[in-house]
């Protein structure tokens, strides 16, 4: 993504609607990493998993084609890419932040890398599988917006209670502040993520009970026409 348009969203809405996009545009970037974009460039697809020396075996591909919204073709070329860069079949958090920080740089992506890391990690173990990568890639690309909104309040959500409480929020507005805040034009000053964590309770806490629920992140989410461009940037990347 390029940073102008990260630009544009700071100018038009501010940093919740830009932690929504880096959502989607941070998989795009770790698939394009993982040499997944070009998924028809080449015929020369395996017709199953090839295992090598692996010290994580994945799901059946059959499996995996009913639990997410890939077909047979497309969990080929993802676990192709995914082993070459992965080869023991795992990622873990130090790895992500390593990937991250490639993307940016100028900044210190470590606590955004690890927020992240910690969405795609379902099962806690500290890795993130072949499996644990498409399922959140599925629903991020192919799912439907309740699917995608559901997946970015999980994000938010650190503590998994069913609530965005503002010191969680403001965890993930400081971690987006570290890593891209000095090179957004205008640029961020130190208090905006306190600022736009404000603005985000505003907007969404609808009861004024100080915390988030899941029905309230939807629905303001739905009702935001920014946030839903950007929810819909990469219906069609895969």
């Amino acid at each position: 993504m390029h940073l102008l348009l990260f630009r544009e969203v700071w100018e038009i809405e501010g940093m919740q609607t830009m932690g929504i996009l880096l959502v989607v545009c941070s998989s795009f970037k770790l698939m394009h990493f993982l040499g997944l974009i070009d998924f028809f460039g080449d015929d020369s697809v395996e017709d199953d998993f090839e295992l090598s020396t692996v010290c994580h075996r994945p799901e059946g591909l059959d499996k995996l084609q009913e639990q997410t919204k890939f077909t047979k073709k497309e969990l080929q070329v993802l676990y192709r890419g995914f082993k070459n860069e992965c080869p023991c079949g795992v990622v873990n958090e130090e790895t992500f932040k390593t990937i991250y920080s490639q993307f940016f740089p100028q900044g210190d992506s470590g606590a955004y890398a690890h927020f992240l890391f910690e969405a795609f990690d379902t099962n806690k173990n500290g890795s993130v599988s072949f499996e644990d990568f498409v399922f959140g890639l599925s629903i991020i690309l192919r799912g439907t917006i309740n699917d995608r909104l559901n997946w970015a309040f999980n994000l938010y959500d650190q503590n998994k209670d069913g609530y965005i409480t503002k010191e969680e929020m403001m965890d993930i507005m400081k971690s987006i502040y570290d890593m891209m805040g000095k090179y957004t034009y205008p640029c961020m000053h130190e208090e905006a993520p306190r600022e736009h964590v404000e603005s985000f309770f505003q907007k969404m806490d609808r009861n004024h009970d100080g915390v988030v629920t899941i029905d309230e992140f939807i629905e303001s989410c739905q009702t935001d026409e920014n946030i839903m461009q950007s929810m819909q940037l990469f219906d069609n990347v895969i």
